[in-house]
């Protein structure tokens, strides 16, 4: 099998190519630091291919489509992302849309025109990644949550119109909580939880890509903590959230 991997410079991108290229996959990987790309390459040896990207501009998605088109590609991963924290009126507009294009729209792009061609065989996987996030509003980390809810609600609508014409292609969405990686020094955070391990998520996330899992939602305490949100009133969820998204900000 050959995957496509965004974001695959560092954090679970990287991990997520480790697990694949353990299990035998041939890799194609993409990110905008190409050295990074290169350091990965040297350590998983053949069967891997680079192409370094900036996703945040729709051209470069079109243009990784039509490089990897007719390569065979059996599996894309959508981890290419970042988060911007602040107060709404606080944030910078600019980088809020740059993380916009990254999160969903080279996201949509690049599902949509994979998703096309693995109905066309009736094969093939695609994990997007999103957040625990998804699942409810982030105050303080408004746009991130908002565009993680988006890539999970997109990923469920089309599973279903998979299921419904008896599709045998995968889409899924991966949900974790907070992962130990550079996130949190590029959103300007520091996690109030205890962060699990960006490999052993990777690992988890492809088992459970191989088992057909749509939402997937590694560790207990975020599995219990979506539990628990479906007794809560939603103004108990949000006002939650804010308090938890306080405790991020650097003293």
């Amino acid at each position: 099998m050959k995957a496509l991997i965004t974001g695959a410079s560092s954090g679970m991108g990287r991990d997520l190519a480790r697990v694949l290229s353990a299990r035998g996959c041939e890799l194609v990987l993409t990110a905008r630091r190409e050295e990074r790309l290169e350091e990965l390459k040297r350590e998983l040896g053949a069967g891997v291919r680079i192409l370094p990207a900036d996703l945040s501009d729709p051209a470069a998605c079109f243009g990784l489509y039509e490089k990897t088109r007719d390569d065979g590609i059996d599996i894309l991963v959508n981890d290419a992302g970042f988060g911007v924290f602040g107060p709404f009126d606080e944030t910078d507009l600019d980088r809020e849309l740059r993380m916009i294009d990254v999160d969903v729209r080279a996201l949509h792009i690049l599902t949509k025109l994979f998703y096309r061609d693995f109905k066309k065989r009736d094969s093939g996987y695609i994990l997007n990644v999103a957040s625990a996030a998804a699942f409810q509003p982030g105050p303080l980390f408004s746009s991130y949550y908002a565009a993680k809810a988006y890539v999970l609600r997109l990923t469920e609508a089309l599973a279903e119109e998979l299921r419904r014409d008896g599709s045998r292609v995968y889409i899924g969405a991966l949900c974790p909580g907070p992962v130990a990686t550079e996130f949190d020094s590029v959103a300007d955070v520091r996690f109030s939880v205890r962060s699990l391990s960006s490999f052993a998520v990777a690992r988890y996330a492809v088992d459970r890509m191989f088992a057909r899992k749509t939402v997937i939602v590694p560790g207990m305490q975020m599995k219990l903590a979506r539990f628990a949100e479906r007794f809560l009133p939603e103004a108990a969820v949000v006002r939650a959230a804010y308090h938890m998204q306080r405790r991020k900000t650097h003293p």
